[in-house]
């Protein structure tokens, strides 16, 4: 049986266009053809414009703002390719929003991310293709394969290349013990210690550094994360390695750069030297800063892409 479609066909909806026709040039492929629009009273119209009976589908999405529009866009796409009988539809998803409602802070929360594994799983899709979760049990929501990459080793090799980030003068730093995982893995890649920020959030969004464990002072700091959202947590865990922990200069890197509300003024204005995002939300005109830079996560998607499609391991891309 034919589990995995006669072709590779990539099909973009609207939120990262750019992304999409890279994995496909990097697949050696054209992007699909199809449409999705808007009527007046603002439903979505998608219409796939080629034959994809058989094909082994890929939908790339992110679901970054507007989210709700994004989502729904991803979710009607895929129940157009399930209804053309398509042969196997992959949610590809660089970035995956409601990744951070994955629990119950409080009584009569919801469980967003569940909701939403469980709508991308009914409108007909068979595997999810995403990077970095906020919290990598999310993959346990669904009931289908998901595939997650990762972006360190990605963003690793840029600090790596550079001869002013040496081993005896840089320290790797996790804004939070959430994320020090994710830091000591970047810090073995670059063979460099790592130290930690203590914080107490008294409320969303606003973050009070209490603390830095480990020795920053007269080094040269990478702080790691996942997202840059509003930049407040970044900003503020910059100026207190500066002030308190004595580094000689911070620089930062995340995989998801959300930056939403304040989050470039914030940037502008902090002690950051630079901050390095992947592409796996698109920077708009509004959202560009001389400190960021983007690094390109196509072609690691499209690895991806190809290692699915021809039922490869996932597990020896970053080996």
């Amino acid at each position: 049986m034919n589990f995995h479609g006669k072709d590779i066909k990539i099909f973009a909806c609207n939120s990262n266009v750019p992304v999409a026709k890279q994995m496909a040039a990097a697949l050696s492929l054209s992007l699909g053809k199809s449409e999705v629009k808007h009527f007046s009273d603002g439903e979505i119209s998608v219409s796939i414009n080629e034959s994809v009976r058989g094909s082994d589908v890929f939908i790339v999405q992110s679901t970054c703002a507007p989210v709700n529009n994004n989502l729904m866009e991803l979710l009607i796409m895929i129940d157009a390719m399930k209804r053309a009988s398509a042969g196997r539809i992959t949610a590809v998803m660089p970035y995956f929003g409601y990744a951070r409602q994955d629990r119950k802070a409080k009584s009569r929360d919801p469980i967003s991310a569940k909701l939403c594994a469980d709508l991308l799983t009914t409108a007909g899709a068979d595997r999810v293709l995403t990077m970095d979760l906020h919290a990598a049990q999310i993959q346990g929501f669904f009931n289908i394969p998901v595939d997650h990459l990762l972006g360190v080793p990605i963003l690793a090799p840029y600090f790596s290349a550079r001869e002013d980030f040496t081993s005896e003068n840089t320290v790797v730093v996790s804004p939070d013990l959430g994320s020090v995982t994710r830091a000591r893995n970047f810090a073995a890649r670059l063979d460099v210690p790592i130290a930690i920020i203590d914080k107490r959030r008294p409320r969303a969004n606003v973050c009070e550094v209490m603390n830095i464990i480990g020795d920053v002072k007269d080094k040269k700091v990478i702080i790691v994360d996942d997202m840059i959202d509003t930049a407040g947590t970044l900003c503020n865990a910059a100026a207190a390695i500066m002030e308190i922990g004595g580094a000689t200069e911070v620089s930062a890197c995340a995989t998801h750069g959300v930056l939403s509300g304040p989050a470039i003024e914030r940037i502008n204005a902090s002690v950051l030297k630079e901050v390095v995002l992947l592409d796996t939300i698109p920077l708009t005109d509004n959202k560009k800063s001389q400190k960021i830079t983007m690094l390109p996560v196509a072609p690691v998607f499209a690895e991806a892409i190809e290692r699915i499609y021809e039922d490869k391991p996932m597990s020896t891309m970053f080996d």
